[in-house]
């Protein structure tokens, strides 16, 4: 088959719903709320006050006053208690135990006619567009148009699953994660959330942040590294040819030196090696990472994207 699909299962949907829900996620998150429609996805994150990222997310509209943040399932939690601090003086409710709705991750040159033939719909052709259908929602992931995440209610839905499922040949999830790295795209993982500001994430080049959209938490933080500042670590694309376990947070080092000068933000391991998004100095990069006490050394790859200088 020339389409492939996983189910997103490191992948969680928190459920915002209420007459104030864009208000109140307006004055919370990077992104800017007002773009958000059935047809406009939006990447954000969520920081602190001190800028510092607690967890990322897609920011999709499943009806009126009713949204969802698709973000790592092992930080579901520690976002919903953080937002549930402020929601509760909005006319919103966060739902993080809702199981009605699922993420599936489909892939390949057939998976369009795929889709389209399932859903019936005519499919969104740039990045974060999308397309709503009865209960179903299909939000493009790359500009060559072979990639989607695919959102589904699956209780009152399950037909679809079914159809996609024998249309498409099953695949690990670790080839949607390590797409994902190899487009640069960094995810917050439970180990490092709250610990990067935005910029070392690359949000900034990656369409997380609005930097004309007002105040948020950590805005003042994030706008100021922005117009006045350079960030101390930028996120950079690795790879090793072999695969190995790279939890995120793994401590990285430059050759000869005892101090940590970054760390793994994400890493997957596909076909026999292992792909890996890494945060840490341009210098550092430059001089050579390595894993300390493993004898690997990481081969630095270009990002699909350009570093500031």
């Amino acid at each position: 088959m020339s389409a492939c699909f996983s189910k997103l299962e490191s992948e969680a949907l928190l459920h915002i719903a209420g007459p104030d829900t864009l208000k109140f996620l307006q004055g919370q998150t990077t992104c800017d709320t007002r773009k958000l429609t059935p047809t406009q996805a939006l990447p954000g994150a969520y920081c602190t006050p001190q800028g510092r990222v607690v967890c990322d997310f897609l920011l999709v509209q499943l009806g009126d006053n009713h949204v969802v943040l698709r973000l790592r399932r092992d930080i579901l939690d520690t976002a919903a208690a953080t937002l549930g601090k402020y929601i509760m003086f909005s006319k919103a409710d966060l739902d993080a135990a809702r199981q009605d709705w699922m993420t599936i991750g489909c892939w390949g040159a057939g998976s369009a006619a795929a889709l389209a033939a399932i859903t019936g719909l005519e499919l969104p052709g740039t990045i974060n567009t999308a397309a709503s259908g009865e209960g179903c929602i299909v939000v493009c992931c790359d500009p060559a148009q072979e990639r989607y995440e695919v959102f589904i209610d699956s209780v009152n839905q399950p037909s679809l699953l079914e159809a996609v499922a024998q249309a498409m040949q099953p695949t690990a999830e670790a080839a949607w994660q390590a797409w994902q790295i190899n487009a640069g795209i960094a995810r917050v993982e439970a180990a490092t959330s709250g610990e990067f500001v935005a910029q070392s994430l690359n949000y900034d080049l990656t369409g997380h942040i609005s930097f004309n959209k007002g105040c948020y938490t950590g805005q003042e933080i994030v706008a100021r590294l922005h117009y006045r500042g350079k960030p101390k670590q930028r996120t950079y694309l690795a790879e090793l040819d072999s695969e190995m376990e790279l939890p995120a947070g793994t401590a990285l080092y430059s050759a000869g030196k005892e101090q940590s000068t970054g760390s793994v933000v994400n890493s997957a391991t596909w076909q026999g090696k292992t792909c890996c998004l890494l945060a840490t100095t341009a210098g550092a990069a430059e001089a050579g990472l390595e894993l300390q006490g493993a004898g690997a050394k990481l081969h630095l790859l270009p990002l699909p994207y350009d570093l500031p200088g």
